[in-house]
């Protein structure tokens, strides 16, 4: 009798422990997507490519996984930011079919957590500048601002703030959704690579990325999905390189002559460094031959000239000339309009340090004349005949 019970006690628990084991396995695969997320690969992909006929069974495929009602509606509705309103729509009406089908066969999907309120006190561009900040890893920066300040308005305040602002659906889930329809997508592997980005700061691994291109390869595309791997290689290799010191060697950056149409006179730049994300500081070497100077210019977050030889001159709009001499250490400030160059019988080279804001580090005005150039030494002829 105890013989027979410890046979059947033991098959149950075998039994039992199949069954958690094949759960599991369903719900979890080892370093890559777990079965829900590979659903949000498929649902995203096929949305943006407009196939509905899979995506009809890629939704029942996510249901069945385990997704909720509410978190495909998210992925359908987020869609349209990358794929535009058709094929959000079109996904949206194929999802709607898909419930009613299921209802009829009697299967009960579990609806799943609204989306809370934004909260009162702040707007959508507030609270998506902090989540696009917060995901970017730095505030963002380029030229599209300043140029279209309407579009950086709208990623802020409705992409980030209105859609990526409902928190019903995680991060992870979403960069997830907006990698897998860019992959699908031609002609934005800029996007897929700033995404693959975001997706690594949200904490998603290489792994998880590389599961995400497999999952492209079996039911999107091979031509899809090796575009998204050689984009994610890029990605993986700048973020390595950036946590690597390097060292630019004298001579190795380039160096240019100052345009004509910002510079007066004969002006060699060298490039010292660039700014890598998220820093925006830039520096570079100036050397200005007698007589040279810059145009009348401002920089949005002001700038540092550090003089380390010659003697130099530079005004603020307004103020007088001052010389400048090697050793010296120069902070424009902010917005200040000025210019600045070598003295008339004497070169000058200086670094100059300045931090870009939406991309820009200088707005260049007009041209300095030879009157206002030479307003020092007149004051000094003035001067001498007075004495």
């Amino acid at each position: 009798m105890n013989k027979k019970f410890t046979i059947l006690l033991a098959s149950t628990l075998a039994a039992i422990f199949s069954i958690v084991t094949f759960s599991e396995a369903q719900t979890v695969t080892t370093g890559g997507l777990n079965a829900k997320q590979e659903n949000i690969v498929t649902i995203a992909a096929f949305t943006a490519s407009g196939d509905l006929q899979k995506l009809k069974t890629a939704l029942n495929d996510g249901l069945d996984a385990g997704l909720t009602i509410n978190e495909i509606k998210e992925i359908l509705v987020q869609m349209y930011a990358y794929a535009g309103f058709p094929r959000s729509l079109n996904g949206i009406n194929t999802f709607i079919g898909v419930l009613e089908e299921r209802d009829k066969k009697g299967i009960k999907d579990v609806p799943g957590k609204e989306p809370s309120s934004i909260p009162a006190n702040r707007s959508s561009i507030e609270l998506g500048t902090e989540i696009q900040t917060h995901l970017i890893g730095a505030p963002a920066t380029g030229k599209y601002i300043t140029f279209a300040p309407a579009i950086d308005a709208f990623l802020k305040g409705h992409l980030f703030g209105d859609i990526f602002g409902r928190d019903n659906l995680d991060y992870q889930s979403r960069e997830l959704a907006t990698i897998s329809a860019l992959a699908s997508i031609e002609g934005v592997n800029p996007q897929l690579q700033s995404h693959f980005n975001v997706g690594l700061n949200t904490g998603l691994t290489e792994a998880q990325l590389r599961s995400l291109i497999t999952v492209l390869e079996a039911n999107v595309g091979k031509k899809e999905a090796a575009n998204a791997s050689e984009t994610l290689g890029k990605v993986l290799s700048n973020r390595q390189a950036e946590q690597r010191i390097t060292i630019a060697r004298s001579g190795s950056l380039p160096s240019s002559q100052g345009s004509a149409e910002y510079f007066s006179g004969s002006v060699k730049i060298d490039t010292l460094f660039k700014a890598h994300e998220p820093a925006r500081t830039t520096g570079g070497l100036v050397t200005f031959q007698p007589g040279a100077r810059t145009a009348w210019h401002s920089h949005p977050l002001g700038q540092t000239l550090i003089v380390t030889a010659g003697t130099g001159r530079i005004q603020q709009w307004g103020g007088p000339i001052e010389e400048i001499r090697q050793g010296d250490v120069v902070r424009i400030p902010p917005g200040v309009k000025h210019w600045h160059g070598a003295a008339p019988n004497t070169a000058m080279t200086h670094i100059a340090i300045a931090e870009q804001l939406n991309g820009n580090a200088v707005e260049w005005l007009e041209k300095v004349s030879d009157e206002q150039y030479n307003q020092l030494s007149s004051t000094r002829k003035r001067r001498n005949t007075y004495e």
